[in-house]
């Protein structure tokens, strides 16, 4: 087939796609006991769907409640060992790898939730979702199946009243970072916590459908279907989605942080409203805090902020949630403006919280200072609480971080270039990517990076390029990357992050991984043309240099 007919066709077929994507994405949310249904376009435009009794099927969503079962019940469970030779451990793990229960939840490892697997019997089951006042659907585990059809009110009336809401909203936080090359992620932020789900419609395997199901951040549970895969669904609607999403401050707010209020300066008195020297302990309303070098400033608290007498001199401890304290030290370092850049150093003060706080009994503790992160002695502005709450639970893997007001260098982000980057229009992934290369989006439980290095793959891939190299050069449109990385395919098909030059593959173990290798090589390689777009085109160029 002539390139230019291949070419041809393959806009056809995103045409066709296009078209098939046009249908609105059906979005329900539970609130004030009953569920709120709208259908939502691709432009983000929402329509009030009055007493909607939609039906969806359960799709991957049935893991969803053996996961929790298996959180309320059962000890903790063997791993789930892949063996190799069954399709299903494609979402699993490689050959000799095992999983556990939170990365099976995320990946949609099937296998890990099997029933059978589990042992779980059925009426211990029965008996326990009945405590619940789980529905009849659920009570029976025999229904607990992809195609089971259940009602969305009733689907949504039972998330809000799961047990094990906070322990499963945390494993689901790192959802959105697992999938596609970022651009859901920073679309949509740490705003939804939500299990994805496909299946098939009516009799025809082919026609798909898809959405996900849990909560918002807040602690709402929604559910949402559109035309064609989980996946797809996600990549056509993430910017209507995030239309949706209010800024959500978090249901949980992660563990507490003890502040060493003015670390630095040595305090000389702290002063109520009326002057009056204020009492030790608990301080409520507005304070004066005068320092031994003679200045002075002014605190509000609502009962976070302790004073407490040590060695004859005040000392200030302020007890705040995680996403309180980066709201705060946003505000005083920073600014909630903006949003991009906020959005940004948001990230990199959780992430040093975690690299650079102790444990003290069931807190993390931090010194408020210059040499740390000095935190706002007051309730945190609406800018900042919405830059924090943006990417609730989100830190950065991989690198150690910092940030200065004017000064960039490795591994340290500068506010002032932040602030020029977000004028221009970078969002703020793009803006960490710029700071901090080697890192990785990841959660606070989790902050593991996304990029594990296929060294073995980087090797073989670069010993082939000089041989490539000749007979490559003559086609139009192929770039050779000057950077890329190989990593390890978590879950999924193969795919390539053009935004950060990364392969996503399977190690090398069979002639169809060197070509999986190759055929999202070629994707790099020609991401400025449009027959980068072109899988058919790719995937003959990818069999010419290997096979021929």
């Amino acid at each position: 087939m002539p390139r230019q007919t291949a070419h041809a066709l393959a806009m056809v077929g995103l045409l066709a796609c296009a078209t098939a994507q046009a249908e609105p994405l059906r979005w329900a949310e539970w609130r004030e006991g009953r569920t709120h249904s709208r259908l939502i376009d691709s432009e983000g435009r929402r329509t009030p769907v009055a007493d909607a009794e939609w039906q969806t099927p359960l799709g991957s969503l049935w893991k969803l409640f053996v996961y929790i079962w298996l959180r309320d019940q059962a000890p903790l469970e063997a791993p789930y060992v892949c063996r190799g030779g069954d399709p299903e451990e494609v979402y699993c793990c490689d050959p000799g790898q095992s999983i556990d229960r939170d990365a099976a939840l995320l990946k949609s490892c099937g296998r890990y939730f099997e029933p059978a697997r589990l042992r779980i019997d059925a009426e211990r089951w029965r008996t326990y979702w009945q405590s619940q006042r789980g529905p009849d659907w659920l009570s029976d585990l025999s229904r607990l199946q992809p195609a089971t059809v259940v009602g969305v009110d009733e689907l949504l009336a039972t998330l809000a009243r799961l047990p094990q809401q906070a322990a499963t909203r945390e494993a689901l936080s790192a959802a959105l970072l697992k999938g596609g090359d970022g651009e859901w992620a920073a679309s949509i932020g740490s705003r939804l916590r939500v299990k994805t789900w496909s299946w098939h419609r009516g009799d025809n395997p082919q026609d798909r459908i898809g959405g996900f199901a849990g909560w918002r951040s807040d602690g709402v549970p929604v559910w949402a279907q559109g035309e064609g895969s989980s996946v797809q669904v996600i990549e056509h609607h993430h910017r209507a989605i995030a239309a949706q999403l209010p800024s959500l401050w978090p249901a949980e707010t992660g563990p507490c942080v003890d502040v060493h209020l003015f670390a630095r300066y040595p305090l000389a008195e702290v002063l109520d409203a009326e002057n009056r020297a204020a009492t030790p302990g608990v301080l409520q309303g507005v304070h004066h805090v005068r320092f031994q070098r003679g200045t002075q400033t002014e605190l509000r608290s609502s009962g976070e902020i302790l004073l407490d007498v040590e060695n004859e001199r005040p000392r200030l401890i302020a007890r705040l949630s995680r996403e309180d304290y980066v709201a705060r030290v946003l505000d005083r370092e920073a600014s909630g403006e903006p949003v991009d850049a906020a959005r940004a150093l948001a990230i990199v003060i959780r992430s040093y919280l975690q690299q650079q706080a102790t444990q003290q009994d069931r807190c993390l503790a931090i010194d408020d200072s210059s040499a740390t992160q000095r935190v706002a002695a007051r309730p945190p502005s609406a800018a900042a609480r919405a830059a924090s709450a943006f990417s609730a639970d989100w830190v950065l893997a991989g690198s150690p971080v910092f940030f200065h007001l004017d000064q960039a260098g490795e591994n340290r982000l500068s506010w002032s270039d932040a602030v020029a980057r977000a004028r221009e229009g970078l969002r703020f992934d793009a803006i960490l990517r710029s700071a901090f290369p080697r890192a990785d989006l990841a959660t606070w439980a989790d902050p593991s990076a996304q990029c594990e290095n296929l060294v073995d793959a980087e090797r073989w891939l670069n010993n082939q390029l000089p041989r490539w190299r000749p007979r490559m050069a003559a086609v139009p449109g192929y770039d050779e990357p000057a950077h890329w990385q190989v990593c390890r395919l978590l879950s999924g098909k193969p795919y390539t992050d053009r935004a950060r030059a990364r392969l996503h593959v399977r190690p090398l173990r069979s002639q169809q991984d060197r070509l999986a290798l190759t055929h999202e090589y070629l994707h790099l390689a020609f991401a400025a043309h449009p027959d980068g777009l072109d899988e058919d085109f790719v995937e003959t160029w990818a069999r010419r240099l290997i096979l021929e």
